[in-house]
């Protein structure tokens, strides 16, 4: 998480010029990070209700992720007020968390036959009814929502669900009943300092999902300012990756390469360069944006 977080402000700064929003491989690095939480989350659920539900002390580790969740909505807001948090994985947590309770005493074939039905929703029960804002956080709606992490409920609770169900697998396995073992004590580290530190950081994860990116993200800054980067070295990427979609859409190659060059020129021109590279264009200068791929598109296809 923390260099998947660390490489997102490089690029966003301009330090490195990978696609860290698009490139495939880097979107399959962040859902695998988001996966693990969630799978975590699922287990975890299962291992602290071992013995019955402690119902305050949930409570107060739920309102803990539900202030932390609004935390990370409000300060995206006031940063990045067009494509602020309204869902992300905090407020996924907070919503499974609650849901996964309902899963906890229910035969273990149930619960997977819902984890296939979450990961199957959005093939099947997508459609403009779930557009409305109050709907969008389930996953179903037909446009993808602005945002810079969205991790709806579908199909994601299904990975809670595994969660649950290997949990309450294993465990009966290992000789429970009904997946609940009897209370284990506390086991110590086997010792070191790389385990000191992992354990350490598992203890504090919460803390370090939240203070480690305004850090990385204000150092990234810092350095911005001391040393500014060369946003020009982004135009053969800008070029590749513009060809690359224009082609996609079935369009000539050469109409495709024409228009992206063209695009290249005129934003730098226009003075849409850096906030481009920023990803940070105003609805102004993103109208103006695609103004611009009009025209550009236009010229390219006249003989």
């Amino acid at each position: 998480m923390v260099i998947y977080h660390l490489s997102w402000d490089l690029r966003y700064f301009g330090f490195i010029t990978a696609n860290v929003e698009e490139g495939l491989g880097w979107r399959a690095f962040a859902r695998a990070i988001a996966g693990s939480f969630l799978l975590i989350v699922g287990i975890s659920l299962v291992l602290s209700t071992r013995n019955g539900l402690n119902l305050s002390r949930f409570l107060r580790r739920l309102g803990i992720i539900v202030a932390a969740a609004a935390a990370i909505t409000a300060a995206t807001w006031l940063v990045f007020p067009d494509t602020f948090i309204f869902f992300g994985i905090l407020h996924h947590i907070a919503v499974a968390s609650v849901l996964g309770l309902l899963f906890l005493g229910i035969p273990v074939p149930i619960v997977v036959a819902a984890a296939v039905l979450c990961f199957a929703a959005p093939y099947f029960f997508t459609g403009a009814a779930f557009d409305s804002p109050a709907l969008v956080w389930l996953g179903l709606s037909s446009v993808f929502p602005r945002t810079n992490d969205f991790v709806p409920l579908f199909p994601w609770f299904g990975i809670v669900l595994a969660g649950v169900a290997g949990a309450r697998l294993w465990l009966t396995r290992s000789g429970s009943v009904d997946g609940r073992p009897p209370a284990t004590g506390r086991r110590d580290s086997p010792g070191g300092w790389a385990s000191d530190i992992l354990l350490w950081a598992g203890r504090h994860s919460l803390p370090i999902y939240l203070l480690h990116q305004p850090l990385l993200f204000g150092m990234v800054f810092l350095a911005a300012q001391i040393y500014p980067p060369n946003l020009l070295e982004f135009e053969p990427q800008f070029i590749e990756s513009c060809s690359v979609n224009c082609i996609d859409s079935e369009v000539d190659a050469e109409v495709c390469r024409k228009t992206c060059n063209c695009m290249a020129e005129r934003s730098q021109a226009e003075g849409l360069w850096n906030d481009m590279m920023f990803l940070s264009l105003s609805a102004e200068d993103e109208k103006r944006y695609y103004d611009l791929a009009d025209e550009c598109r236009a010229e390219a296809e006249t003989p």
